[in-house]
């Protein structure tokens, strides 16, 4: 465990080489994202894991991923979750999930997964239901449709750049019903994969929150925090963008930490990890699951899996321009840092 430890930091240490100030600066950047964020959401509403929609999204996924060059293909997998009725009874849904991948190939047998979910929330119990949780009309774009974006910005923009390490995109399903694509991906990685993976990067609820969060997963090392989520936050701070990290002030979750998404199956594996959110650590349970201070707009400091808050046309009334400065500020930062821990070529 040790020798892994030494070799994923130093492969990753060799990497950083400061290269993000005139990509960065693009003055384009973000926009890809946003406007593929903005489809997603609009064109496949209700991406529940199995259901048409969500099946129709993953090849659209795929389809963006063949035209900008990649071998791109879709991963079936079942699985499934439980259902609770009114009366508290218990019954078991099987699903058939579409997880899509894709890969820019490095000289090297190492590998960074960037990751982000596509499917929305299905509603759990009969009390979901009632208060309109997820469903078929749930558009998503703050979970995760402008994750998504974000990742196929990063793809468009990479996909000509050669990289020693191999950059592996996942759009994965069934995070919503307990990381279910993301455990399936991860059953299939050999051992041999699973040292190679250098970091696994997720993309997850970059809108609504307050503040953008880096946070590493618990079992991430120092060493690797420190090329990982410290950098990405030294290039916040380089390029003017507010982000900062978990203050640690709930226990549970200890600083420079997160919780509760695809990343978490990972950082249990002991694999490192960075997710990326938007949310406020500092309000509510101090668990990072009340995203932004409670307002008319947001009642409940909120907008999971609401039907009436999660969706764009909520969202840009009540944070005018938030989706594109968002998805813009989040790609200017990883897409140099994604570039150095890959070992881009310099040019």
């Amino acid at each position: 465990m040790l020798s892994a430890l030494r070799h994923r930091t130093a492969a990753l240490a060799l990497g950083v080489c400061f290269i993000f100030s005139a990509q960065a600066r693009a003055p384009h950047t973000g926009e890809f994202a946003s406007n593929q964020a903005r489809h997603i959401a609009t064109y496949f509403p209700g991406r529940m894991t199995g259901t048409p929609a969500e099946m129709l999204a993953a090849d659209y996924l795929r389809q963006q991923f063949s035209q900008m060059g990649y071998q791109s293909d879709i991963r079936k997998f079942n699985s499934r979750y439980s259902w609770t009725t009114h009366d508290n009874q218990q019954n078991w849904q099987n699903v058939t999930g579409s997880t899509v991948i894709a890969a820019h190939e490095g000289t090297h047998p190492q590998q960074i997964i960037i990751m982000a979910h596509l499917d929305t929330y299905a509603p759990r119990s009969d009390a979901d239901t009632n208060h309109n949780l997820g469903g078929l009309t749930l558009q998503g774009i703050d979970d995760n449709a402008a994750g998504v974006g974000v990742m196929l910005e990063l793809a468009e923009q990479l996909k000509s750049v050669p990289t020693e390490y191999t950059i592996r995109f996942m759009a994965t399903s069934g995070e919503e019903e307990g990381s279910l694509g993301a455990e399936n991906v991860l059953s299939r990685m050999s051992e041999r994969e699973k040292k190679h993976t250098l970091l696994v990067i997720n993309l997850d609820n970059l809108i609504v929150g307050d503040n953008l969060y880096f946070n590493s997963g618990k079992k991430t090392p120092a060493s690797v925090r420190k090329l990982t989520r410290d950098r990405a936050l030294a290039i916040a701070r380089n390029l003017g963008i507010k982000a900062t990290t978990n203050p640690g002030l709930n226990p549970a979750f200890p600083q420079g930490t997160s919780c509760c998404n695809d990343a978490c199956v990972f950082d249990k594996a002991g694999i490192p990890v960075l997710s990326v959110e938007a949310t406020n650590w500092s309000l509510g349970k101090k668990d990072g699951y009340q995203q932004r201070a409670k307002s008319k707009a947001f009642p409940d400091g909120v907008s999971w899996h609401d039907i009436k808050l999660d969706n764009i046309q909520h969202i840009d009334q009540a944070l005018p321009g938030r989706i594109d400065r968002r998805s813009r500020d989040v790609v200017r930062i990883m897409l140099p840092l994604v570039k150095e821990l890959a070992k881009a070529e310099k040019k």
